[in-house]
C-alpha cells in the first residue's frame, strides 16, 4: 500500500457526511467508499486488467460493511494474481443466479399457472395458487426443477399429512405433477381467443406472435423492423435488450413470418412493430397485451403476457420429443453443453429452426381440434 494512503477506519466511513458533489475516501490496494450528495455511500474497486484501467461495484454501505469490503477487495486480488477479471467473474455468477431463479420451481409454477388456470373456475384457481404459496414454494420454490427428486416431493407432502390435512396433500401431489408437466388441452381456448381477438391489430399481432416466439414480453413490444430479416426468417435480438445481456436468434416459423408481413403492411415504415398508439416514436406500453387479455376475459391472476413462456417448456420434450436443451436455449436461459461451454446465439440453428416450426404446426393444429396426445408422468 502506498504510504501517503491512510487505511479507512469504521468511525470515519458512519460518520462520513454527504457534500454538494461526490467524493471518495480512500482505503487502499485500489478500493474506496464514494459518498454521493443523496447520502448514498458505494464501495468501489480500480484496478488494472489487459492493459485497461477498470471499476468495479462491491457493495453498499452499511449492508456491507468496511470489513465486509475489504474481503471482497482481496478475493478480487487473488483473482486478479491469477489472471482472472473479477469483473467478468461477477458478471458470470450474475447470469448463473438468473438462471438458477428463472428454472426454479417456483418460476416454472407461476408460468404454469398464468398459461394454464385461465380454463378453471375462479375457485379452482384460488385455491391452487394458495396451495402453491403456502405449501410448496416455502419448501421447493428455490430449486431448479430440474434437481428435485420424487423423495423431496413425497418428504413434503408427508409433513402436510402429519396435521392431518390428507385431502390437501393429495391435491397437491396432483398439483405438482402437473407443474412438471404440461396439459396441451388447456392451450387451444387460449389460442382461439386470440384469433378471435377484435381490439387493436397490432396488439393482435403481439398477441398471435407471442406463443410463437418464447420471448418475454419486453423483448416482443420493443422489437424493431431493423432486427427482423425476412429473407433468412430470424429476428435478431441485440444483448442490450436481453435479461441475460446475450444476443439472442429467434427462428421464425412460417406462421410467424406470415403475421409479421400483415404486420409490416401497417407499421413497418416506422422503427417498432409495435409502436404505442400515442407516438410511434415508442413501442406499445408493457400493459397493452395484459390489457387485451382483460378485455378478452383473462384477469391477471390467471394469465399475463409472460404466461406464453410457459407453454412450449414441458410439450416441446415430452410430447413433440424435442430436446430439452434446445428448448432453453431458445427461452434464452444460460444453457451450457455437455463440456460445460455457453452456447452462442447459433448453436444448433437448424434444430432450433426445425423445432420453431414443430411447434407452429402442432400449436395450428390444437386450433383445429387435432388429436392431442397426452402427457403421462407421475410425481411419485
Amino acid at each position: 500500500m502506498p504510504r501517503h494512503v491512510m487505511p479507512l477506519v469504521d468511525a470515519k466511513v458512519k460518520n462520513a457526511k454527504p457534500g454538494v458533489k461526490d467524493y471518495k475516501l480512500t482505503d487502499g490496494g485500489g478500493m474506496y467508499l464514494l459518498v454521493e450528495p443523496g447520502g448514498g455511500k458505494y464501495w468501489r474497486l480500480k484496478y488494472r486488467f489487459g492493459g485497461k484501467e477498470k471499476l468495479q461495484s462491491i457493495g453498499v454501505y452499511p449492508e456491507i460493511s468496511l470489513a465486509g469490503a475489504r474481503n471482497r477487495r482481496d478475493a478480487a486480488r487473488k483473482l486478479l494474481a491469477y489472471d482472472v477479471d473479477p469483473g467478468e467473474t461477477k458478471k458470470a455468477q450474475k447470469t448463473a443466479r438468473i438462471a438458477e431463479t428463472e428454472n426454479g420451481f417456483e418460476a416454472i409454477a407461476r408460468e404454469w399457472y398464468v398459461a394454464h388456470s385461465p380454463t378453471w373456475a375462479s375457485s379452482h384457481a384460488y385455491t391452487t395458487r394458495r396451495r402453491l404459496e403456502g405449501d410448496v414454494y416455502p419448501v421447493l420454490g428455490a430449486q431448479p426443477i430440474g434437481d428435485i427428486k420424487a423423495p423431496e416431493v413425497l418428504a413434503m407432502l408427508r409433513r402436510i399429512e402429519s396435521r392431518g390435512a390428507l385431502e390437501v396433500a393429495h391435491r397437491i401431489r396432483a398439483i405438482c405433477g402437473q407443474v412438471f408437466r404440461t396439459d396441451p388441452k388447456e392451450v387451444a381456448p387460449l389460442l382461439m381467443a386470440i384469433d378471435g381477438y377484435a381490439g387493436s391489430f397490432v396488439v393482435k399481432c403481439a398477441l398471435q406472435l407471442a406463443p410463437l416466439l418464447f420471448v418475454r414480453p419486453g423483448e416482443l413490444r420493443q422489437a424493431e423492423w431493423s432486427e427482423v430479416d425476412f429473407e433468412s426468417a430470424e429476428w435478431t435480438i441485440p444483448a442490450e435488450k436481453m435479461k441475460m445481456r446475450q444476443p439472442h436468434l429467434v427462428p421464425l416459423s412460417i406462421q410467424a413470418i406470415a403475421i409479421l408481413k400483415e404486420l409490416h403492411a401497417l407499421t413497418g415504415r416506422g422503427k417498432f412493430l409495435f409502436p404505442s398508439h400515442r407516438s410511434s416514436a415508442r413501442p406499445m406500453s408493457n400493459n397493452a397485451v395484459n390489457a387485451a387479455l382483460r378485455r378478452m376475459g383473462y384477469e391477471k391472476e390467471t394469465m399475463t403476457g409472460h404466461g406464453f413462456r410457459a407453454m412450449p417448456r414441458t410439450i416441446l420434450d415430452e410430447v413433440l420429443a424435442q430436446r430439452p436443451e434446445f428448448v432453453e436455449h431458445q427461452l434464452a436461459h444460460a444453457v451450457k453443453d455437455p463440456l460445460g461451454r455457453a452456447y452462442n446465439r447459433t448453436s444448433h440453428l437448424p434444430e432450433r429452426r426445425r423445432m420453431m416450426q414443430l411447434w407452429a404446426d402442432y400449436l395450428d393444429g390444437l386450433k383445429q381440434g387435432a388429436k392431442v396426445i397426452p402427457i403421462r408422468r407421475d410425481v411419485g
